[in-house]
């Protein structure tokens, strides 16, 4: 998938309030979600220059037409096990709460449409990723999609020291 689907379909997106338009991604064996409207755009992997003293998570920066953007691994940022970037490895460019970010994933699969009531609240327990960071569960045919919550992925104190 590329910019220009993604940018076709916001401006074709006519979304009642009882459904949602996600982005969908993988990271491992995970597939995940993020909401259409925070999504600016998806780039393949370039150069990334490190930044001295950044946290764990953050690869470094970037200059996206002009404007220096700080990226983030969300493989280190779930305490995921590391894995070499391949052709697949995308990087999607995220507006939070008016900061422009990019967040490194293995894989970006399609852009969905969910009625609002296939997502569910994240279980009590959940393994693997901090549930913090989840917004909700959708319940798809043959698969389940985590729904993340950008806003507690990365917040606005932890915004200020990477950006």
């Amino acid at each position: 998938m590329d910019t220009e689907v993604l940018k076709q379909t916001e401006m074709t997106g006519n979304v009642s309030t009882d459904e949602l338009q996600l982005v969908s991604f993988n990271i491992g064996s995970e597939e995940f979600g993020v909401d259409i409207l925070k999504v600016q755009e998806i780039n393949r992997m370039v150069e990334i220059t490190k930044v001295p003293q950044a946290p764990r998570y953050v690869e470094g920066v970037i200059n996206l037409r002009g404007k220096v953007i700080p990226i983030i691994d969300l493989r280190k940022r779930f305490n995921l096990e590391m894995k070499e970037h391949d052709k697949n490895t995308r990087i999607v460019v995220v507006d939070i709460s008016g900061n422009i970010m990019g967040m490194i994933v293995d894989a970006v699969s399609e852009v969905l449409r969910l009625p609002a009531d296939t997502i569910e609240p994240p279980p009590e327990l959940v393994t693997g990723i901090n549930s913090e960071y989840i917004k909700g569960v959708a319940k798809l045919e043959d698969r389940l999609l985590i729904f993340l919550d950008l806003s507690k992925v990365i917040n606005a104190e932890e915004m200020a020291t990477v950006g």
